[in-house]
C-alpha cells in the first residue's frame, strides 16, 4: 500500500459529538484528544513522515470567551501531558500559527515541548494553533521581503520557505464530521493533496477510520495537472 508522506487532518465535530450526548462542549473537545493520541500512534505504525492536525483556527478566537478560554487550559494540560510521551514514541513536534493570541504559559510551554522534541527522527507532529491559510501566505510575503526577495527572483519554490510548513506539501488532507469545505487550511500547501471527507464525528474517528482514508488515497490518480498518453 502506498502511504501518504503527509496527511493534514481538520479534526472537526466535538461539539457536535458532546451534544448528541448532551454534554457540555469541552467534554467532546477532551474526547477529541483520545483520537488525537490513538492517530498519532497509527501515523507512525503506518510510517507517515508528516501529521499535521488543525487544533485551533484563527476563526475560533471568535467562538465564546469562556469555550475560548477551556480550549486555551486543555490545549496547555495537553502538551504537558504528552511531550514524554512524544519523547518515548519518537515524536518530534512543530506548532504553526500566531501564538502571541495564548496565555503566557501556553506560549512558554510550547517553546519547551517543541525543544525537547526538537532531535526526535520519527513522525513530525504539526499542530495548527491560531492558524489561517491566507495568514500564513500573508506572513510569509512579509518574510520573503524582509529577506530581500525581490520580484525577478520570486519563485513557487523559494517563496514556499517562508511559509509555516517549509515547503512540505499535503498528500491527502481528510475532514471529519461531514463538512466538505477547506476552512482556511493550509491554502498553498493543498494545492495538489487528495481531498477525503467522511461524517464520523472527530472523538470517533479511529484507526479504522484512517485506513480507509488512505485506502481511498491508494485508489486516486495523482497527475499533478498532467495527462496519461
Amino acid at each position: 500500500m502506498n502511504i501518504p508522506k503527509h496527511i493534514a487532518i481538520i479534526m472537526d465535530g466535538n461539539g457536535r459529538w458532546a451534544k448528541k450526548r448532551k454534554l457540555p462542549r469541552i467534554a467532546g473537545h477532551k474526547k477529541g484528544v483520545d483520537a488525537v493520541r490513538n492517530i498519532v500512534k497509527h501515523c507512525s505504525v503506518l510510517g507517515v513522515q508528516t501529521l499535521t492536525l488543525f487544533a485551533f483556527s484563527s476563526e475560533n478566537k471568535n467562538r465564546c470567551e469562556k469555550e475560548v478560554t477551556l480550549l486555551f487550559k486543555l490545549f496547555l494540560s495537553v502538551l504537558k501531558q504528552e511531550v514524554k510521551k512524544l519523547k518515548k514514541y519518537n515524536v518530534r513536534l512543530k506548532i504553526i500559527g500566531k501564538l502571541s493570541l495564548f496565555p503566557d504559559a501556553v506560549q512558554k510551554t510550547a517553546v519547551e515541548a517543541q525543544a525537547l522534541l526538537a532531535d526526535n527522527t520519527g513522525l513530525t507532529l504539526v499542530i495548527a494553533a491560531n492558524y489561517g491559510g491566507r495568514w500564513d501566505i500573508v506572513n510569509a510575503c512579509k518574510q520573503a521581503i524582509a529577506n530581500g526577495v525581490d520580484a525577478d527572483t520570486l519563485s513557487e519554490q523559494n517563496f514556499a520557505q517562508y511559509l509555516s510548513l517549509e515547503n512540505n506539501a499535503v498528500d491527502l488532507l481528510i475532514r471529519s464530521s461531514g463538512e466538505q469545505r477547506i476552512s482556511n487550511f493550509l491554502l498553498w500547501d493543498i494545492a495538489y493533496s487528495e481531498l477525503y471527507f467522511t461524517s464520523t464525528l472527530w472523538p470517533d474517528f479511529n484507526t479504522g477510520e484512517l485506513n480507509k482514508a488512505v485506502e481511498s488515497f491508494n485508489q486516486r490518480d495523482r497527475r499533478y495537472g498532467g495527462r496519461d498518453e
